[in-house]
């Protein structure tokens, strides 16, 4: 029968994610709705939804914004070309990039003025990928997992770095390393490892917690990279694991026999989101909530200028 509820510690929003809703927050506050967004701000259905009742319109092409309008780009980052469009189109920007991706961006720079070519790690089609990528003209290849690794044909190994995209599931990201290691043994890699510590950080508190529960819950929507990496890394320790967008697609005989529920939420998923999935687990009869130890994240990224208060 059901008993508890083991919180993950740390869980939910991270600083980058914190930063990105503040930017188009301010951002309608000083300059009043609409606030153009490309692309999802983050990857959470709810906070996408509240944004655009305060008055956010959230686009994939420039060509849907006006001429004049202020513009954010989302916390995944966008390509040179975005960039170049939106200066072009005399847009007002405001850039919600997560320092953490940016980093990989002014890196990805750098050593490219250096001769170097790129080896990225990261999943097809994801826009922090497509942003990272979309840094260079050429000479960046994409390999999802340890078989795309012996098909990758760089032009030239002499100069060969590894970038990755910040999201990834750790574990998945050190064997995929391993096989470009092993087949470029001169690969540069980064000086700090491209996975956000957020992301580690909830991947770690995971770990630890799927040993001591029945059953994993993860608080996130279907796009958020991150939260799809938690359910995996549960699902890997053989836990049993489900991801949801919110309490209503809890389903009551995932609980059957199960004792205690581990409960996790991704980077992009918002508190009010966590507590309401408690309240329909207590209504499956869970009477206990218990939070895990685990390290408490102080990092704080500042706004853009022209926001600050």
């Amino acid at each position: 029968m059901l008993q508890e509820i083991v919180l993950a510690e740390p869980r939910g929003f991270c600083a980058g994610v914190d930063r990105a809703i503040e930017i188009v927050e301010r951002a309608l506050h000083k300059f009043g709705a609409p606030i153009y967004v490309r692309h999802e701000i983050v990857h959470n259905t709810y906070v996408v939804n509240d944004l655009k009742a305060k008055g956010a319109i959230f686009i994939e092409d420039l060509a849907d914004v006006p001429p004049g309008a202020t513009l954010v780009f989302s916390a995944h980052g966008v390509s040179k070309a975005v960039q170049d469009e939106a200066r072009a189109r005399g847009f007002s920007v405001f850039d919600a990039t997560c320092p953490l991706v940016t980093k990989v961006h002014i890196e990805v720079a750098k050593l490219h003025k250096e001769g170097y070519e790129f080896i990225m790690i990261g999943h097809k089609g994801h826009p922090e990928v497509e942003g990272t990528m979309g840094q260079l003209d050429s000479g960046i290849h994409l390999v999802e997992d340890v078989e795309d690794v012996a098909r990758v044909q760089p032009g030239q190994t002499e100069k060969l770095a590894l970038v990755t995209q910040t999201t990834l599931s750790m574990d998945d990201a050190a064997a995929i390393t391993a096989a470009v290691q092993a087949r470029f043994p001169q690969v540069r890699s980064p000086k700090q490892q491209d996975i956000c510590y957020a992301t580690q950080n909830r991947q770690d508190a995971v770990k630890i917690m799927s040993t001591k529960v029945d059953i994993v819950i993860v608080v996130g929507s279907p796009t958020s990279s991150n939260s799809n990496r938690l359910r995996e890394v549960a699902q890997k320790l053989g836990t049993e694991s489900y991801m949801v967008d919110n309490a209503n697609e809890l389903q009551p005989q995932w609980f059957e026999g199960k004792q205690i529920v581990g409960l996790t939420a991704g980077a992009s998923a918002p508190g009010i989101l966590v507590r309401e999935v408690i309240d329909r687990i207590k209504e499956f009869g869970a009477v206990s909530i218990r939070t895990m130890d685990g390290i408490e994240e102080t990092v704080k990224f500042p706004l853009p200028k022209g926001l600050k208060l």
